[in-house]
Protein backbone atom coordinates (compact mmCIF):
# COMPACT_ATOMS: atom_id res chain seq x y z
CA UNK A 1 0.00 0.00 0.00
CA UNK A 2 2.94 2.44 0.94
CA UNK A 3 4.33 1.45 -2.80
CA UNK A 4 1.37 2.28 -4.28
CA UNK A 5 1.31 6.24 -3.45
CA UNK A 6 1.56 8.40 -6.98
CA UNK A 7 1.38 12.05 -5.76
CA UNK A 8 4.72 13.53 -5.53
CA UNK A 9 6.61 10.68 -7.40
CA UNK A 10 8.11 11.73 -11.13
CA UNK A 11 8.75 9.61 -14.02
CA UNK A 12 11.29 10.41 -15.98
CA UNK A 13 10.28 10.62 -19.81
CA UNK A 14 10.71 12.43 -22.97
CA UNK A 15 6.63 13.40 -24.20
CA UNK A 16 5.42 16.75 -24.91
CA UNK A 17 3.76 16.76 -21.58
CA UNK A 18 7.71 16.60 -19.76
CA UNK A 19 8.65 19.41 -22.29
CA UNK A 20 5.81 21.72 -21.13
CA UNK A 21 6.26 24.23 -19.25
CA UNK A 22 4.90 23.94 -15.27
CA UNK A 23 3.09 26.98 -15.07
CA UNK A 24 1.37 25.07 -18.34
CA UNK A 25 0.69 22.11 -16.18
CA UNK A 26 0.01 23.81 -13.20
CA UNK A 27 -2.98 25.93 -14.94
CA UNK A 28 -4.22 22.57 -17.12
CA UNK A 29 -4.63 20.89 -13.54
CA UNK A 30 -6.48 23.33 -12.03
CA UNK A 31 -9.03 23.30 -15.37
CA UNK A 32 -9.67 19.79 -15.23
CA UNK A 33 -9.95 20.11 -11.46
CA UNK A 34 -12.58 22.88 -12.27
CA UNK A 35 -14.29 21.19 -15.19
CA UNK A 36 -14.75 17.91 -13.11
CA UNK A 37 -17.30 19.82 -10.74
CA UNK A 38 -18.78 21.52 -13.47
CA UNK A 39 -19.71 18.12 -15.52
CA UNK A 40 -22.49 16.55 -13.80
CA UNK A 41 -23.93 14.30 -16.23
CA UNK A 42 -23.14 11.04 -18.27
CA UNK A 43 -22.02 13.32 -21.38
CA UNK A 44 -19.74 15.43 -19.20
CA UNK A 45 -17.91 12.48 -17.94
CA UNK A 46 -17.81 11.13 -20.84
CA UNK A 47 -16.28 14.60 -22.11
CA UNK A 48 -13.75 14.20 -18.70
CA UNK A 49 -12.33 11.01 -19.65
CA UNK A 50 -11.34 11.59 -23.34
CA UNK A 51 -9.56 14.44 -22.43
CA UNK A 52 -8.05 12.53 -19.05
CA UNK A 53 -7.23 9.63 -21.37
CA UNK A 54 -5.37 12.09 -23.93
CA UNK A 55 -3.01 13.40 -21.48
CA UNK A 56 -2.83 10.26 -20.27
CA UNK A 57 -1.49 8.79 -23.64
CA UNK A 58 0.59 11.98 -24.81
CA UNK A 59 2.84 12.20 -21.05
CA UNK A 60 3.80 8.39 -21.82
CA UNK A 61 3.27 7.51 -18.33
CA UNK A 62 2.25 3.93 -17.68
CA UNK A 63 -1.30 3.60 -17.12
CA UNK A 64 -0.88 0.58 -14.44
CA UNK A 65 1.67 2.78 -12.54
CA UNK A 66 -1.08 5.56 -12.57
CA UNK A 67 -3.81 4.09 -11.47
CA UNK A 68 -1.74 2.54 -8.75
CA UNK A 69 -2.04 5.19 -6.76
CA UNK A 70 -5.86 4.68 -6.51
CA UNK A 71 -5.47 1.90 -3.64
CA UNK A 72 -4.26 4.05 -1.61
CA UNK A 73 -7.67 6.17 -1.45
CA UNK A 74 -9.87 2.88 -2.20
CA UNK A 75 -11.00 3.12 1.42
CA UNK A 76 -11.74 7.34 1.37
CA UNK A 77 -13.69 5.97 -1.48
CA UNK A 78 -15.78 3.17 -0.33
CA UNK A 79 -16.56 5.19 3.06
CA UNK A 80 -17.47 8.19 0.76
CA UNK A 81 -19.92 6.26 -1.42
CA UNK A 82 -21.70 4.46 1.17
CA UNK A 83 -22.28 7.94 3.08
CA UNK A 84 -23.74 9.26 0.04
CA UNK A 85 -25.66 6.35 -0.77
CA UNK A 86 -27.42 6.12 2.94
CA UNK A 87 -27.61 9.69 3.54
CA UNK A 88 -29.16 11.24 0.72
CA UNK A 89 -32.37 12.20 0.89
CA UNK A 90 -34.79 11.23 -2.17
CA UNK A 91 -36.76 8.33 -4.20
CA UNK A 92 -36.63 5.86 -1.98
CA UNK A 93 -35.65 2.14 -3.64
CA UNK A 94 -34.79 -0.02 -0.24
CA UNK A 95 -35.06 0.56 3.18
CA UNK A 96 -32.87 -1.34 5.73
CA UNK A 97 -33.85 -0.55 9.17
CA UNK A 98 -33.28 3.60 9.93
CA UNK A 99 -31.24 3.63 6.72
CA UNK A 100 -32.64 3.77 3.12
CA UNK A 101 -31.17 3.81 -0.36
CA UNK A 102 -32.23 6.24 -2.87
CA UNK A 103 -31.70 6.65 -6.26
CA UNK A 104 -30.83 10.60 -5.89
CA UNK A 105 -28.10 8.73 -3.24
CA UNK A 106 -26.93 6.34 -5.71
CA UNK A 107 -26.28 8.94 -8.58
CA UNK A 108 -24.29 11.33 -5.72
CA UNK A 109 -21.87 8.40 -5.02
CA UNK A 110 -21.26 7.81 -8.36
CA UNK A 111 -20.82 11.10 -9.37
CA UNK A 112 -18.24 11.65 -5.87
CA UNK A 113 -16.40 8.88 -6.57
CA UNK A 114 -15.87 9.88 -10.72
CA UNK A 115 -14.65 13.05 -9.17
CA UNK A 116 -12.46 11.84 -6.51
CA UNK A 117 -10.82 9.67 -9.34
CA UNK A 118 -10.07 12.13 -11.64
CA UNK A 119 -8.62 14.59 -8.73
CA UNK A 120 -6.54 11.89 -8.19
CA UNK A 121 -5.25 10.92 -12.06
CA UNK A 122 -5.29 14.53 -12.76
CA UNK A 123 -2.44 15.51 -9.94
CA UNK A 124 -0.77 12.55 -9.98
CA UNK A 125 -0.36 13.35 -13.68
CA UNK A 126 1.20 16.86 -13.13
CA UNK A 127 3.53 15.40 -10.41
CA UNK A 128 4.50 12.67 -12.68
CA UNK A 129 5.58 14.66 -15.55
CA UNK A 130 7.02 17.47 -13.44
CA UNK A 131 10.19 17.78 -11.13
CA UNK A 132 9.62 19.15 -7.67
CA UNK A 133 12.76 21.65 -8.83
CA UNK A 134 9.92 22.72 -11.85
CA UNK A 135 7.29 23.12 -9.75
CA UNK A 136 8.67 25.22 -7.74
CA UNK A 137 9.96 27.82 -10.22
CA UNK A 138 6.54 27.36 -12.03
CA UNK A 139 4.18 28.08 -8.82
CA UNK A 140 6.85 30.68 -7.36
CA UNK A 141 6.49 32.60 -10.73
CA UNK A 142 2.62 32.03 -11.75
CA UNK A 143 1.57 33.64 -7.92
CA UNK A 144 4.64 36.50 -8.46
CA UNK A 145 1.71 38.98 -8.58
CA UNK A 146 1.15 38.45 -4.89
CA UNK A 147 4.38 39.77 -3.62
CA UNK A 148 2.80 43.47 -3.75
CA UNK A 149 0.78 42.47 -1.42
CA UNK A 150 3.67 40.88 0.85
CA UNK A 151 2.33 37.82 0.52
CA UNK A 152 6.14 35.46 0.71
CA UNK A 153 5.63 33.56 -2.56
CA UNK A 154 9.01 32.14 -2.85
CA UNK A 155 8.73 30.49 1.37
CA UNK A 156 5.26 29.00 -0.02
CA UNK A 157 6.36 27.48 -3.35
CA UNK A 158 9.58 26.09 -1.65
CA UNK A 159 7.41 24.45 1.47
CA UNK A 160 5.38 23.10 -1.19
CA UNK A 161 8.25 21.68 -3.38
CA UNK A 162 9.98 20.27 -0.21
CA UNK A 163 6.99 18.76 1.20
CA UNK A 164 6.59 17.04 -1.95
CA UNK A 165 9.88 15.88 -2.23
CA UNK A 166 9.55 14.63 0.75
CA UNK A 167 7.10 12.44 0.01
CA UNK A 168 8.29 9.63 -1.63
CA UNK A 169 11.16 9.69 0.73
CA UNK A 170 9.09 9.34 3.74
CA UNK A 171 6.65 6.63 2.13
CA UNK A 172 10.14 4.68 1.46
CA UNK A 173 11.18 4.81 4.98
CA UNK A 174 7.98 4.28 6.32
CA UNK A 175 8.11 0.78 4.04
CA UNK A 176 11.95 -0.24 5.16
CA UNK A 177 10.79 0.94 8.66
CA UNK A 178 7.96 -1.33 8.36
CA UNK A 179 9.84 -4.59 7.52
CA UNK A 180 12.53 -4.02 9.87
CA UNK A 181 9.35 -4.67 12.36
CA UNK A 182 7.77 -7.38 10.51
CA UNK A 183 10.90 -9.17 10.88
CA UNK A 184 11.67 -8.56 14.41
CA UNK A 185 7.93 -10.55 14.89
CA UNK A 186 5.60 -6.72 14.96
CA UNK A 187 2.10 -7.50 13.76
CA UNK A 188 0.06 -4.55 12.13
CA UNK A 189 -2.52 -6.45 10.94
CA UNK A 190 -3.94 -8.41 13.67
CA UNK A 191 -6.60 -7.58 16.55
CA UNK A 192 -8.94 -4.66 16.72
CA UNK A 193 -8.91 -1.18 16.12
CA UNK A 194 -7.34 -0.14 19.68
CA UNK A 195 -4.53 -2.89 19.27
CA UNK A 196 -3.87 -1.97 15.31
CA UNK A 197 -3.17 1.50 16.93
CA UNK A 198 -1.07 0.35 19.00
CA UNK A 199 0.94 -2.15 16.99
CA UNK A 200 1.60 1.36 15.00
CA UNK A 201 3.88 2.91 17.78
CA UNK A 202 6.65 1.03 16.80
CA UNK A 203 6.35 2.42 13.36
CA UNK A 204 5.66 5.86 14.05
CA UNK A 205 8.14 6.69 16.72
CA UNK A 206 11.46 5.75 14.60
CA UNK A 207 9.87 7.14 11.38
CA UNK A 208 9.16 10.38 13.08
CA UNK A 209 12.82 10.41 14.31
CA UNK A 210 14.21 9.92 11.19
CA UNK A 211 12.00 12.93 9.69
CA UNK A 212 13.08 15.44 11.80
CA UNK A 213 16.55 14.20 11.54
CA UNK A 214 16.36 14.83 7.85
CA UNK A 215 14.68 17.96 8.24
CA UNK A 216 17.40 19.21 10.22
CA UNK A 217 19.94 17.94 7.68
CA UNK A 218 18.32 19.93 5.02
CA UNK A 219 18.02 23.15 7.15
CA UNK A 220 21.89 23.07 7.94
CA UNK A 221 22.51 22.41 4.13
CA UNK A 222 20.37 25.19 3.02
CA UNK A 223 22.53 27.43 5.97
CA UNK A 224 25.96 26.00 4.85
CA UNK A 225 25.04 26.95 0.84
CA UNK A 226 23.73 30.57 2.42
CA UNK A 227 20.30 30.25 1.04
CA UNK A 228 18.08 32.93 2.03
CA UNK A 229 14.49 33.67 -0.13
CA UNK A 230 13.65 36.78 -1.77
CA UNK A 231 13.16 38.62 -5.07
CA UNK A 232 17.16 38.53 -5.75
CA UNK A 233 17.60 34.82 -6.32
CA UNK A 234 17.65 34.35 -9.91
CA UNK A 235 16.96 30.76 -11.79
CA UNK A 236 19.47 28.18 -13.53
CA UNK A 237 17.26 27.24 -16.06
CA UNK A 238 15.05 30.48 -16.48
CA UNK A 239 10.92 29.58 -17.02
CA UNK A 240 9.97 30.19 -21.24
CA UNK A 241 6.87 29.45 -22.79
CA UNK A 242 6.94 27.53 -26.45
CA UNK A 243 4.81 26.66 -28.78
CA UNK A 244 3.70 23.86 -27.79
CA UNK A 245 3.07 25.78 -24.56
CA UNK A 246 0.36 27.95 -26.33
CA UNK A 247 -1.48 25.13 -28.30
CA UNK A 248 -2.00 23.53 -24.96
CA UNK A 249 -3.93 27.14 -23.49
CA UNK A 250 -5.67 27.17 -26.17
CA UNK A 251 -6.68 23.32 -26.14
CA UNK A 252 -6.94 23.83 -22.43
CA UNK A 253 -9.44 27.21 -22.94
CA UNK A 254 -11.58 25.35 -25.64
CA UNK A 255 -11.48 22.55 -22.77
CA UNK A 256 -12.88 24.84 -20.12
CA UNK A 257 -15.35 26.19 -22.82
CA UNK A 258 -17.29 22.84 -23.32
CA UNK A 259 -17.70 22.37 -19.72
CA UNK A 260 -18.89 25.23 -18.98
CA UNK A 261 -21.20 25.39 -22.19
CA UNK A 262 -22.38 21.57 -20.86
CA UNK A 263 -23.02 23.30 -17.31
CA UNK A 264 -25.39 25.95 -18.72
CA UNK A 265 -26.97 23.84 -21.14
CA UNK A 266 -27.58 21.01 -17.89
CA UNK A 267 -26.41 18.56 -20.15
Amino acid sequence: MIRDITIGQYYPAKSPIHRMDPRTKLFGTLIFIISVFLFHSVAGYAVATLFLAGMIIISQVPVKFIFKGLKAIFMILMITMVFNILLTPGEVLWKIGIFKITREGISMAVRMAIRLVYLVIGSSLMTLTTTPNQLTDGLEKSLRPLNKIHIPVHEIAMMMSIALRFIPILLEETDKIMKAQIARGADFESGNLIQKVKNMVPLLVPLFISAFRRANDLAMAMEARCYHGGDNRTQMKPLHYTRRDHIAYVVLFVYLAVAIGFRVMGW
